[in-house]
């Protein structure tokens, strides 16, 4: 007999320690090689567990279990490895005379599989925004799993609305175990109100100049390069602007040394059913529109999809998230250290501004700084919203590194 263990990777480094989150298969199943047999999550990202080889898998270790990076989660014996399989039936013979065919036994019930019901990160996140449940999908992946498609196909046909449970007003509770993701981001959250000196300021922007550009020229990006043009990518490039104007915003505590980037790994909060991950753009400042939107496109499908690395996520100088696709009107953003400062994004809302005299109804959105006041002074952390609003409201300064087309003309 032959055993093969199959053993925790490592998502990175300094991370010591996973969670079982949850198995696709269970004890006694046969199992192909690189089929995926569990989800793993750990302090900073999930990775999946892949069977290194086929045959009858032994689970060790719970779901739910923290588990040391290395150890033995699994075995499986390759010795069973077609245990599966059906065997084949003997060819008849020629010259045997036909027979009537016995009735057909019914086919035993398969076991059920400890995929069933399970959604994939993707599809969790769609039912979560769709308020669905896994009881009203029938799942077609791996072992009864619910993918993305089934839940599109799903709610294109639409649901028995007489088959959703209702509120019988029991006064029950159930209780769920911390992933390590989430108790990872509860201490990091902690420790920052606790160990800076973070505050925040406000501005407001007029986001129709660019609504208009987006709504311009729109159809034209896309066709050339592929990608949508947002907003995300109008506020990256703002951001850098005004980075590059006020580098202390770029910068971090290390020791009784502040130390200044001269480049800019913008992070871009990413909402995902694991929690929330913020992903690096990498030297953002020398990226087109085209490139940041192309980067933080792959960069959330990824996460979405459960699929982002650790090296993802490391680094990153200054970070944005963007609460006004939840309908936020306005929050205080918490600091991802080490990391001195964060932008807040918001909704857009029509409100009343006045312009020359006369008011006038304008697209408006709030933005938010939050900063920490040991190394970004109050001139800074305003002067940076203020350029952050210019950019924004001016598009073309974009172009120019921050100034009009006639400042540049003029030398100014």
């Amino acid at each position: 007999m032959s055993v093969i263990e199959i053993k925790v990777p490592s998502p990175g480094e300094s991370i010591s320690e996973v969670q079982i989150a949850n198995w696709l298969v269970k004890s006694g199943d046969v199992v192909q090689n690189g089929q995926v047999i569990a989800e793993i999550d750990s302090d900073k990202a999930t990775l999946e567990l892949t069977a290194e080889a086929g045959g009858e898998i032994k689970i060790l270790v719970e779901a739910g279990e923290t588990i040391a990076v290395g150890a033995v989660a699994a075995t499986i014996d390759t010795a069973k490895a077609g245990a599966a399989a059906p065997s084949p039936s003997p060819a008849p013979a020629a010259a045997a005379a036909p027979s009537p065919a016995p009735a057909p036994s019914p086919a035993p019930a398969a076991a059920p599989s400890y995929a069933a019901g399970h959604a994939s990160p993707a599809a969790a996140k769609m039912m979560a925004e769709s308020n669905v449940s896994s009881a009203q999908i029938q799942g077609t992946g791996i072992g009864g799993r619910i993918t993305k498609n089934d839940v599109q196909q799903a709610m294109a046909a639409g649901f028995d609305t007489s088959a959703v449970p209702t509120r019988t007003g029991a006064r029950t509770e159930r209780r769920e175990k911390m992933s390590m993701l989430r108790k990872k981001v509860a201490e990091r959250l902690v420790s920052v109100k606790n160990n800076t000196a973070m505050l925040t300021t406000f501005n407001e922007v007029n986001m129709k100049p660019a609504m208009d550009l987006r709504a311009k020229y729109k159809d034209v990006f896309k066709e050339k390069h592929g990608v949508g043009l947002g907003f995300m990518s109008l506020f990256t490039k703002a951001v850098c602007e005004a980075l590059n104007q006020f580098p202390a915003v770029n910068a971090r505590i290390d020791g009784t040394d502040i130390v200044y980037n001269d480049f800019c790994d913008v992070g871009i909060a990413v909402s995902t059913p694991k929690g929330l991950m913020v992903p690096i753009v990498r030297n953002a400042e020398m990226l087109s529109l085209a490139d940041i939107e192309k980067s933080i496109g792959g960069l959330a499908k990824k996460a979405r999809e459960g699929k982002i690395t650790v090296d993802d996520m490391q680094g990153g100088t200054f970070t944005i998230t963007n609460g006004g696709v939840f309908g936020s009107m306005l929050s205080t953003p918490i600091i991802n250290p080490p990391q001195s400062a964060i932008l807040g994004m918001h909704n857009i809302v029509e409100r009343p501004v006045a312009e020359n005299g006369q008011v006038v109804i304008r697209p408006v959105m709030y933005i938010a700084l939050s900063y920490d006041h040991r190394i970004i002074d109050g001139r800074e952390s305003v002067g940076f919203l203020v350029k952050v609003k210019e950019m924004l409201e001016n598009p073309e300064r974009m172009l120019f590194g921050g100034k009009t087309a006639e400042e540049v003309l003029l030398g100014l």
